[in-house]
């Protein structure tokens, strides 16, 4: 469709998806999506638009206006926005936009990690595969090709996990998702030694009261929790798949004592080391 919005070129469109109930269920979907030149002077300002907005801007510059701060997009950067919450964007001298309003089961949780990573406006060192994508979802619509909603699906979780993985230029030390990241890859590792959380916050440089507060923060557990998890996970699997005896387990896993370890695994499981192995066949 061709847009008849003020101070939109009439060379822009737009195209508009209503999702199947399947796809709200399972997926993400776009919603709206299209190619808009802006012409200067062009502004729009929402106190809501139920959908996430991914935008490119191909040329000239966008101002964002979002809760209390304002922030600029140039050519060659991506904006990701949360159009639940009120906001607004301009362009002086104009701009060329790609752009797609979605939404899906797993947004929200997916633009919090990247936003707290990148910010809403960021770009990327090599933005091709997220173009490109995004370039995909538009030449579907632009074709009017057969809509198949897993692979619109697919395409923006490959945009989102381009964003996800980009490591911005800073330290590693204040990169919070690069820490979790190295931290469980440590304990994954190491999770048979003596860690304690002091080791693992001197590991990335960090005071043991904000390592685990930014750890649960970005994991949902505590530093702690998760090497009794990944304790407890590599216990239930030698206990299933082996025939080592208990003790042998117990410290193979990095538990102190047969007693710790015993009440630790009952804890979680419910059931005790002897009767999960024997409920599980062994």
């Amino acid at each position: 469709m061709k847009s008849c919005e003020a101070l939109v070129s009439s060379e822009s469109e737009y195209f508009i998806y209503s999702p199947s109930k399947l796809a709200m269920n399972m997926f993400l979907y776009p919603m709206q999506c299209g190619f808009f030149s802006y012409l200067p002077g062009y502004s729009l300002k929402r106190d809501s638009f139920d959908s996430f907005l991914l935008m490119y801007v191909q040329k000239g510059e966008l101002e964002l206006k979002l809760e209390e701060k304002s922030v600029s997009a140039k050519a060659g950067q991506f904006v990701l926005l949360d159009c639940y919450q009120r906001h607004a964007y301009s362009t002086n001298d104009g701009c060329e936009c790609l752009w797609c309003h979605f939404d899906g089961i797993t947004a929200r949780p997916l633009y919090t990690a990247i936003v707290e990573n990148l910010g809403n406006v960021f770009s990327m060192t090599d933005p091709f595969p997220a173009l490109n994508r995004l370039t995909a979802i538009l030449k579907i619509f632009y074709t009017g090709s057969i809509v198949r909603e897993p692979l619109l699906s697919k395409y923006l979780n490959d945009i989102l996990t381009e964003f996800l993985l980009h490591m911005p230029d800073q330290p590693k030390t204040c990169h919070h998702a690069g820490m979790a990241e190295d931290t469980i890859t440590y304990i994954n590792e190491h999770f048979a030694e003596d860690l304690s959380v002091d080791t693992l916050a001197a590991r990335v440089n960090l005071s043991p009261y904000h390592f685990i507060r930014t750890f649960k923060k970005m994991t949902g557990y505590t530093p702690h929790e998760y090497l009794v998890n990944t304790r407890i996970a590599t216990a239930r699997y030698l206990l299933k798949n082996t025939s080592l005896p208990i003790k042998d387990i117990c410290f193979n896993t990095g538990f102190s004592s047969e007693s710790v370890f015993c009440s630790t695994f009952k804890r979680h499981q419910k059931i005790s080391p002897a009767q999960y192995r024997t409920w599980t066949g062994r």
